[in-house]
């Protein structure tokens, strides 16, 4: 018997899913008797036995998920909220309970939200980690206490967390630069404005943003990064001053979700017209200016999908003890005037959140196509 074949190892010789293999090794409903029977049989046929701690978890009556996310100015975190109960009715839907921990604002409310998680006994958390300094040590007793802790959006570099799933904030902010470079044509002082530096995403953005505009536009500058701590006043007025000290700001790039107070600060000092806007992410309040090109782009980092993958590898974990790909980077998708009708309607079969204020907002995410960085 050889005890180091794992589920990856079934699914890829019979060329299926995991999600597949797992349902029928583990007699679940939704595979078919000669799926089954053949998975069975290349079980056999290979030595596979599943990991113990593994098996202990999948006879439990259920799972117990803790969510730990942010409450977020639009949709987005919504969205990714929306991804992992997705994922999680689709995978054995009536084995996992998710508890959901939503704190208000960046740095608030995080680490007490992870020390509740461990206090109810969650067998795995997903995590958005604004503050990976200060959440370092509770991971890392999850990890010790053997249970699993997924990033999703930003990292926590060494705390010990077992996986992140994030868009490629590389790709990013190059992307953002090239298309400031060509739109702006290679000339003027440009402003990057993020919720904190201290979060790993949005540092990744701004450094190559600023790396690329600099290697493809030397007669471009790029100010140092404006902060919003994801508070739409702080926003609205930290980019209303840059304005008054900028009058010839030639761009700008809103790396978070935060691009609606930007442009409501372009708007009232008359600056608008004349300013290179390129977003994040979408929602109903951007669609008119990406339609009338008041915004030039908008780059969609997929919020939906990042929070079906979180689950999805949290999963698989839960179930194996191990899982194929424990960092899973996400294309961004770049949505602008010229394909914007085109990616709502292909997109049209999702049905976006009700904000609590009656607000409807929408970042939809069906159907996408999924790359992975494994490392």
């Amino acid at each position: 018997m050889n005890k180091n074949v794992t589920l990856f190892d079934l699914a890829k010789a019979l060329g299926v899913s995991t999600g597949t293999v797992h349902r029928a090794l583990h007699d679940h409903p939704g595979v078919n008797a000669a799926t089954k029977a053949r998975v069975l049989k290349v079980a056999k046929e290979l030595g596979y036995r599943p990991n113990l701690a593994a098996r202990f978890l999948s006879s439990k009556r259920s799972l117990k998920i803790s969510v730990n996310t942010l409450a977020g100015m639009t949709s987005f975190w919504d969205e990714v909220r929306a991804g992992i109960s997705e994922e999680a009715r689709s995978v054995l839907m009536e084995t996992i309970d998710l508890d959901f921990r939503t704190y208000p604002r960046l740095g608030q409310g995080e680490e007490e939200a992870l020390e509740a998680a461990l206090e109810s006994k969650a067998d795995g958390i997903i995590v958005f980690s604004s503050r990976p300094e200060n959440l370092g040590a509770s991971i890392r007793r999850a990890a010790k206490r053997q249970i699993p802790v997924m990033c999703v959006t930003t990292d926590a570099p060494d705390s010990g967390r077992m996986g992140v799933v994030s868009i490629d904030t590389m790709a990013s902010g190059s992307l953002a630069a090239d298309l400031m470079g060509r739109f702006v044509r290679g000339q003027g002082t440009v402003a990057v404005t993020l919720s904190d530096l201290r979060i790993t995403e949005h540092a990744e953005k701004y450094d190559s943003f600023a790396k690329t505009l600099k290697s493809i536009y030397p007669k471009m500058g790029v100010l140092d990064a404006t902060e919003d701590h994801d508070i739409e006043p702080e926003a609205y007025e930290k980019f209303r001053r840059l304005l008054e000290q900028q009058p010839d700001l030639a761009g700008v790039y809103v790396t978070t979700e935060a691009s609606v107070p930007v442009i409501n600060a372009a708007r009232d000092a008359g600056k608008l017209d004349g300013l290179t806007i390129i977003a994040t992410d979408l929602f109903p309040a951007l669609v008119p200016q990406i339609r009338s090109g008041k915004v030039a782009a908008t780059i969609y980092q997929r919020p939906r999908t990042q929070g079906r993958m979180a689950m999805r590898v949290l999963h698989e974990f839960l179930m194996e003890g191990e899982t194929a790909s424990p960092q899973v980077t996400l294309a961004p998708h770049l949505v602008m005037r010229g394909n914007i009708d085109f990616f709502l309607e292909r997109q049209s079969g999702e049905t976006p959140p009700r904000r609590d204020n009656g607000r409807v907002e929408s970042s939809p995410d069906a159907s996408e196509d999924i790359i992975l960085a494994r490392t």
